[in-house]
């Protein structure tokens, strides 16, 4: 146990050295929330018409799940940065340097930089897909394009990476005990060298909802929707936890700071909470989903990062704009949209109303004046100076340091 215990530490104390050596990310303003556009609907408005409703509620970040052509058109010469995907029945002939070379001249720079083209998601779900041979080539598919972007002289404008599930992790309880499953190690090292010398992210989809879905009766509700609850403490690290999302992020962080990469910033590529769903499908209602939507909206006009990086605001990319009416599975995948396709909100999260409050206000946080009382914007970690940060990082750093002497002694 004190072995786990001082492994824990060392990686928590490289962690937190990691960031007091940079400012990435730090209180940058509104920046860090993005919508994904989903596109698996005969009735969706036509992509300028989309744009208008992306640019009349100030959102600047969007995410499609392919590189349609005329949504790279529409959305050229204006305000919004834009991840692409490639497609996971695409990725074995990306392997070869000329086919990806091929592939990013045909699909990216031709738009680029009128479409400010911001990532490529090589594929989605790798590594849980169902088709289980995808994950040999991913790592030779991201080496390839990222090569091909090199080549053009767009790779300081354009990261590579790719969107995973939380079935990755081994363990995700307590945070500080989040690894990735062993199986998929050799592969995992491989990507996370890559991201580690590109500089680019670890996108994550994480979704409380099916979480809560699965042990409705053992998860409070109130932690998955970021509603005032008692939380959780990790017992290694000591933060605290309010919500749930947060917990599955730093989970990430520290299973990807186990093999050796703690300066990777960890993105959430996908989350958000179903409007409708099956008679078995608990938790999945309007009051849930504007809940959580709007209780994690207004957590990042706050600009918060997690418990492990309070410094660091999360990135995340809400799932999903619009209702997909062709989606398969249960009635909760084609109702995740925060729109109608007739461009009518399914409810209210307040878009427009907080993005006003944004650009008007001086402060790095959102006024609570502007927001009910019941609804806390603070971190549970709380946003020290770096000055603080670098104490905290030595004061650590004597801890360890007397902790070793002392074990050694009594060995």
């Amino acid at each position: 146990m004190a072995s786990f215990s001082f492994r824990v530490a060392m990686i928590y104390v490289s962690l937190l050295f990691s960031l007091s050596m940079s400012d990435i990310g730090f209180l940058q303003g509104v920046t860090s929330f993005g919508i994904n556009y989903g596109q698996v609907a005969n009735n969706l408005p036509s992509p300028d018409q989309v744009l208008e409703l992306l640019s009349s509620v100030k959102l600047t970040k969007a995410r499609i799940y392919d590189t349609n052509p005329q949504i790279l058109t529409a959305f050229a010469n204006s305000n919004i940065e834009l991840v692409v995907t490639v497609e996971n029945e695409v990725l074995a002939q990306l392997t070869n340097p000329q086919q990806a070379l091929q592939w990013v001249s045909t699909h990216i720079k031709p738009y680029f930089p009128g479409t400010k083209i911001t990532g490529i998601a090589v594929g989605n779900e790798i590594f849980t897909d169902d088709d289980t041979t995808l994950i040999k080539y991913l790592v030779p598919a991201v080496v390839s394009i990222h090569a091909a972007l090199v080549q053009l002289g767009l790779d300081s404008y354009i990261k590579v990476s790719t969107p995973c599930s939380l079935a990755v992790l081994q363990e995700s309880y307590p945070p500080s005990a989040g690894s990735f499953k062993p199986e998929i190690g050799g592969i995992m090292y491989q990507f996370l060298q890559f991201l580690s010398s590109t500089k680019a992210p670890f996108w994550i989809n994480a979704y409380p909802y099916f979480a809560f879905k699965d042990d409705p009766n053992r998860i409070p509700l109130d932690y998955v929707l970021f509603n005032p609850n008692g939380g959780m403490i990790d017992p290694n690290t000591k933060l605290h936890y309010d919500n749930m999302l947060y917990a599955q992020v730093d989970a990430v962080t520290f299973a990807i700071a186990r093999m050796g990469f703690g300066g990777i910033e960890v993105r959430v590529s996908e989350t958000g909470w179903p409007s409708k769903g099956d008679p078995n499908e608990v938790g999945a209602t309007v009051q849930n989903a504007a809940m959580y939507n709007r209780n994690l909206l207004r957590r990042q006009y706050a600009n918060e990062g997690t418990p492990l990086r309070p410094r660091m605001r999360l990135e995340v990319y809400l799932f999903a704009l619009f209702n997909e009416n062709m989606k398969p599975g249960p009635t909760s995948e084609r109702n995740y949209g925060l729109y109608q396709p007739d461009g009518t909100m399914v409810y209210n999260v307040g878009l427009s109303t907080l993005a006003t409050t944004s650009s008007t206000s001086t402060s790095t946080t959102t006024s609570t004046s502007t927001l009910p009382a019941s609804i806390s914007l603070t971190s549970s970690a709380t946003k020290g100076a770096k000055v603080g940060y670098q104490s905290l990082v030595y004061w650590m750093f004597v801890y360890l340091l007397t902790s070793q002497v002392f074990m050694r002694r009594a060995l």
